[in-house]
């Protein structure tokens, strides 16, 4: 694991999806008048026979999707997230996930990332498509796993929702880090730990600053990655939350059907008595800003994190400031 400030890369997905794509000539990459904000002008122009964009028209491209895929092509369909899930529900419900279809879908600017407001803040896309039956959901923390989900999803039968940042994107995991569509991963401590904190995206730089405070200040803290939040990996999480105090979820979304909501269901239906606390946008839309002012604003921030954290576990003293990462050029942070 590296130490922040991560250093950061230029379209990792986009560059995975050409190369990916040149070995696997049924690739099809579909856009919607977004290329270079989705990275595939690289698709567009090192393989343009199997690049087409449909223009401003989400839902029509997720029924042409569906068709393209029917007829034996891997589709991967990019856009903004608030785009792909919330405009055209119905369309990929009926034309992709009732078929079962090999559709991927790419959505780009997830939560409080993006500074457009309400409109282009997708708040709400992992419980869209964590309820589609045959769907499955990912979000990749950095680089490195962005890079290795492209070859998993299209290995994968079937639709996936994969939620990425868009710009800049951290480089959090040494190369030696593999990514699994199946499990999620402890990767600060180990079971029974006082504090469990679960976490995916673009929320992992913050719960490991966490977690480092924490730990200095005599808390012992397990940090657990979930990429997947469907089929969610709750034996992981049972097993790293049985013996511990507090369990805490962390999701760059609404609190309401994402992340925190699949912890709680496995939580509840295990008998896990620990409390949760969830961390993530609370049933609110939020105003235009950038992501440090927004992260801090909505609570989504490390010290919300380590508030939490000394809240949950009643410790009798204030709770202590997380550390400030200074920041050097095209560097990334958490909030």
């Amino acid at each position: 694991m590296r130490e922040p400030p991560y250093s950061t890369v230029l379209k990792p997905y986009g560059a995975a999806l050409v190369e990916l794509a040149r070995r696997q000539p049924e690739i099809i990459c579909l856009g919607a008048d977004l290329t270079r904000q989705t990275e595939t002008d690289l698709f567009r122009d090192q393989l343009p026979d199997r690049f087409i964009n449909i223009g401003m028209a989400e839902a029509n491209m997720m029924s042409v999707a569906g068709g393209l895929a029917r007829a034996g092509r891997v589709v991967f369909v990019n856009t903004f997230g608030v785009f792909s899930t919330r405009r055209c529900f119905d369309q990929i419900a009926m034309s992709i996930a009732y078929p079962k279809l090999n559709v991927k879908i790419v959505g780009f600017m997830p939560g409080l990332s993006s500074p457009g407001g309400p409109s282009h803040q997708a708040i709400e896309d992992v419980a869209l498509m964590r309820a589609l039956p045959n769907f499955t959901v990912v979000e990749p923390a950095d680089a490195i796993e962005t890079r290795q989900a492209v070859a998993a999803i299209a290995a994968h039968p079937g639709p996936v929702y994969l939620r990425l940042k868009r710009g800049e994107i951290p480089v959090i995991f040494e190369d030696s880090h593999r990514l699994d569509l199946h499990r999620a991963q402890i990767v600060v401590g180990s079971e029974g730990c006082e504090a469990c904190i679960v976490a995916s995206g673009m929320m992992l730089p913050a719960a490991l600053a966490a977690a480092r405070t924490l730990i200095e200040n005599d808390v012992s803290v397990a940090v657990l990655n979930a990429p997947v939040i469907k089929p969610f990996d709750g034996a992981t999480v049972m097993a790293a939350a049985r013996g511990s105090r507090l369990v805490i979820a962390a999701e760059n979304h609404t609190i309401i059907g994402g992340l925190g909501s699949a912890v709680a269901e496995v939580l509840a239906e295990a008998g896990i008595p620990a409390p949760l606390r969830r961390i993530g946008i609370a049933d609110t839309f939020a105003e235009a800003g950038s992501r440090e002012y927004l992260f801090a604003k909505y609570g989504l921030g490390t010290q919300h994190i380590v508030n939490a954290a000394w809240d949950g576990l009643k410790i009798n003293r204030p709770a202590p400031q997380a550390r400030v990462v200074e920041l050097s050029p095209g560097a990334y942070a958490p909030v």
